[in-house]
């Protein structure tokens, strides 16, 4: 009885095993690739708002969420900014189509309701009551928010400006979101910064709103990363 091995067998065994080796190597590899994709992924941002959001009047790449992922991007931020902002929405049909705006990831969001409210003298109790139903929300999914406020215009009146300009802060303390007081602050009563309406921003208006809004939105930024 002979006990000794070809060397063809040797050599066949030798190509089984590396072929096993390489094959385990391959799918090692793309365990890791995938795991570093998933780690690597951009923070999703959804901006959710009016025509403020929504850029009213402007070229595309001029409007608030593609002007604030850009900034955010320079500044070494790995984001993608959402752009759901709707033309002439108030704050209960910011509420209705909640859901289907949030799809299937938005790690931050960006809540810009209440200016058509306000314009078209809706009571400050339902806008509250809209806005309340929208950051309880996005609070049980532990979605972190910044809260864009709004501040009535002069000709409301009093009272109704009181009520109007205590809804945003009352709620962020609410729900512990980040408060931004006014979206349009810096640019609102700037000729230079407005459209032809008085309401809108020009492209260097938006500018000047994403300049001021950054540090909030980098402190957003470090609350979604804190939830991951």
């Amino acid at each position: 009885m002979s006990y000794g091995v070809s060397r063809n067998f040797v050599q066949q065994m030798a190509e089984r095993v590396s072929s096993h080796v390489a094959w385990l190597l391959v799918a090692l590899t793309i365990c890791v690739m995938s795991t570093t994709v998933k780690a690597e992924a951009a923070t999703r941002i959804l901006a959710f708002g009016d025509s403020l959001t929504a850029g009213f009047n402007l070229p595309a790449n001029a409007m608030f969420p593609v002007v604030l992922e850009r900034r955010l991007r320079a500044a070494g931020h790995d984001v993608e900014v959402v752009n759901a902002g709707v033309s002439g929405d108030t704050a209960q049909g910011g509420l209705e189509r909640l859901d289907w705006a949030l799809g299937d990831k938005v790690d931050a969001v960006i809540v810009e309701l209440g200016a058509n409210d306000m314009l078209r003298g809706i009571d400050p109790a339902l806008t509250e009551k809209s806005l309340d139903e929208i950051l309880r929300k996005l609070s049980q999914r532990k979605i972190p928010v910044l809260l864009a406020g709004m501040l009535p215009a002069p000709g409301l009146g009093k009272e109704y400006g009181g009520q109007f300009a205590a809804i945003y802060p009352r709620l962020a303390h609410k729900y512990n979101a980040i408060l931004y007081p006014f979206f349009l602050d810096g640019v609102a009563g700037d000729g230079a910064l407005n459209q032809a309406d008085g309401m809108h921003p020009t492209r260097a208006g938006v500018e000047v709103i994403v300049e001021r809004m950054l540090p909030k939105v980098v402190e957003l930024l470090e609350r979604a990363k804190a939830t991951e």
